[in-house]
C-alpha cells in the first residue's frame, strides 16, 4: 500500500460533529441495557452522595461510561476521552469526561467494590439469559480460579508490593498488584469472568480462594448450571478450604496438590504396571512406531485422605501425571517427573487428566485482560483500581457475549479482535426526515458480522444500519 503523493499536501481537520470512531459500541452497549447494566448498577451501587458530593451522582452513568471506554480500547482513565469524540455525544447520554470517571473511582471503598462485584455476578446471569453465551451449562460448568500480577512502577500505588512472578520460565519478584479470578466456561463455550477482586501484589495466591469459588459456583447456578460444576486450580488452591467449599456447595474439585511425605508414599505405592499413556487433544503420533511422540502417563491411588494436618481432611482420588525428565534422559532407567491432584471426578483416570490440564485455559482470560483494559492500574487509590478491574471484568463478558450473537470464530474470539472487527469501525451519523442512520465504510471485511450483531441485538425493531 502506497500514499497518494497529492494527499501528503492534504490539511487535516478534525472538526465533524457527526463522526464516530466506535460505531460498535451502539450495539455493544444495546446489549449491556438488554442484560439490565443500568438497572442494575442503579439497584445495587449506592455511593453517599453526601460524603463525595458531585462525584457520587448518577453511579450507573459513570460506570456504563468507563465500561463503554474500555470496549473501545481504554486501558487508562485519560483514554476513556475517546468516548466523547465527534457525534458520540448525539448517540449516548450521559457522557462523562475523564477527570469526572477518575474523580468518581478514586471515591469508591471496599464496600462499594464488593456491590459492584454483585452488579458483575448479576449481569454475567443476565447476559447467559439473553445470549448463547455458556452453551452445554445445564451439562456441565467448568469453573477455574488463578492469581496473576499486575506491575506497577509509580511509589504512589496503595497496596503495591513484590509478589512472585513466572516470566520465561523463571521465578522473580516485580512489584505491583496481584487480582485473583474465576471464570466459568463449558465444553462449547469460552470462559468468562465470573469474578475479580485485586489484592496487595505480596499477597499468596490462595489468598480469599475460597470465598471467591464459592460466589462462582453460586453464579454459575443462577446462570443455569443445573448439573455438574467441577472448580479446577493449581497448587496454590489445593488446600482443605478450597476443597472443603467445594463440597459444601455442591461441586466437584480438581486441584493440584503440594507433593509432601504422604503423597510421596502414595506414588511410590502405584505399581508400575498401573501407569497408562495418555492422549491429550494436542498429542501427535509419531509415524515411524505409532507412538505418541508425548510420553506422558497417568495413573492413580484410588482413595486418598489429604489435608490430615488440619481440621477437615478430605478424601478423594489421587491422579498422578508423570513426564521423563529430558535433562535425565535414559532409556534404561528413565528418570521421572511427577505432578499429583486431588480429584473427586468420576471421569477415568486419563479423560480426569486432560479435563485437569485444560484449566490453563483461564490463561486466554489473563490475557485478554492484559491486552485490553487491564494493560494498567490506572489510579494511585488501591480502591479505584479494584473498581477499574471489575468494570474489566465486566467488559469482557459483554465483548464475550457480542461475539457470541454473531457466532463462528467471533464466539470464541479474543477480545483485541472483537474491538478491531466490531468496535472500532468509524460511522456518520445522519438523519433525513428525522429517520437515523448510520454509514459504515463500504468493503468493511466485516460488514455481515456486524449487522448480525445489530440485528440480534435489537431484535429487528431499528433494523440494519446504511452502509455507504
Amino acid at each position: 500500500m502506497k500514499l497518494q503523493h497529492a494527499w501528503a499536501r492534504a490539511t487535516p481537520v478534525f472538526d465533524d460533529e457527526n463522526l464516530i470512531s466506535c460505531a460498535g459500541l451502539l450495539p455493544v452497549m444495546g446489549l449491556a441495557e438488554e442484560a439490565g447494566l443500568s438497572d442494575l448498577l442503579t439497584q445495587r451501587v449506592h455511593v453517599d452522595a453526601a460524603r463525595v458530593a458531585s462525584a457520587g451522582v448518577n453511579p450507573a452513568g459513570k460506570i456504563t461510561s468507563i465500561i463503554a471506554g474500555m470496549a473501545a480500547g481504554a486501558d487508562y482513565i485519560d483514554d476513556l476521552d475517546v468516548i466523547r469524540s465527534g457525534g458520540m455525544g448525539k448517540v449516548f447520554e450521559g457522557v462523562y469526561a475523564p477527570a469526572t470517571l477518575g474523580q468518581f473511582l478514586r471515591e469508591f471503598t471496599h464496600g462499594y467494590n464488593r456491590q459492584l462485584a454483585s452488579v458483575a455476578r448479576a449481569h454475567l446471569v443476565n447476559l447467559v439469559g439473553v445470549t448463547n453465551l455458556l452453551p452445554g451449562i445445564g451439562q456441565r460448568a467448568l469453573v477455574d480460579i488463578d492469581s496473576l500480577l499486575r506491575p506497577v512502577y509509580g511509589h504512589a500505588k496503595e497496596g503495591a508490593s513484590f509478589g512472585h512472578a513466572k516470566i520465561g520460565g523463571k521465578q522473580l519478584l516485580r512489584r505491583g498488584l496481584s487480582p485473583l479470578v474465576t471464570t466459568i466456561s463449558t465444553t462449547q463455550g469460552a470462559p468468562v469472568v465470573a469474578g475479580i477482586r485485586l489484592r496487595a501484589g505480596r499477597a499468596g495466591s490462595g489468598r480469599g480462594a475460597a470465598s471467591m469459588v464459592i460466589e462462582a459456583i453460586g453464579t454459575a447456578r443462577q446462570a443455569g448450571a443445573t448439573g455438574e460444576i467441577l472448580v479446577r486450580g493449581d497448587s496454590a488452591y489445593g488446600n482443605h478450604l478450597v476443597a472443603g467449599a467445594c463440597l459444601d456447595h455442591g461441586a466437584l474439585f480438581s486441584l493440584v496438590v503440594t507433593k509432601n511425605a504422604p503423597i510421596h508414599a502414595a506414588i511410590s505405592s502405584i505399581a508400575d504396571n498401573a501407569w497408562i499413556p495418555v492422549k491429550y487433544p494436542t498429542a501427535t503420533v509419531d509415524p515411524d512406531t505409532g507412538k505418541l511422540i508425548s510420553d506422558a502417563q497417568v495413573a492413580e491411588v484410588a482413595e486418598f485422605t489429604a489435608f490430615t494436618s488440619t481440621d477437615r481432611p478430605i478424601t478423594a482420588r489421587l491422579i498422578v501425571r508423570r513426564v521423563r525428565d529430558v535433562a535425565k534422559m535414559d532409556e534404561l532407567f528413565p528418570v521421572w517427573r511427577y505432578h499429583p491432584f486431588l480429584t473427586n471426578n468420576t471421569e477415568p483416570v486419563a479423560q480426569a487428566d486432560i479435563t485437569h490440564r485444560q484449566h490453563a485455559i483461564i490463561e486466554t482470560v489473563h490475557s485478554d485482560l492484559i491486552d485490553g483494559p487491564m494493560a494498567h492500574l490506572p489510579s494511585g487509590s488501591f480502591a479505584a483500581n479494584s473498581a477499574w478491574a471489575i468494570c474489566a471484568g465486566i467488559c469482557h463478558n459483554l465483548l464475550r457475549a457480542a461475539g457470541t450473537l454473531i457466532g463462528g470464530e467471533h464466539a470464541v474470539a479474543r477480545g483485541a479482535t472483537l474491538r478491531r472487527d466490531l468496535v472500532m469501525v468509524a460511522a456518520r451519523i445522519a438523519a433525513p426526515q428525522r429517520r437515523k442512520f448510520l454509514h459504515l465504510p463500504a468493503h468493511w471485511p466485516w460488514a455481515n458480522h456486524w449487522n448480525t450483531l445489530w440485528n440480534n441485538t435489537f431484535n429487528g425493531d431499528i433494523g440494519p444500519p446504511a452502509v455507504a
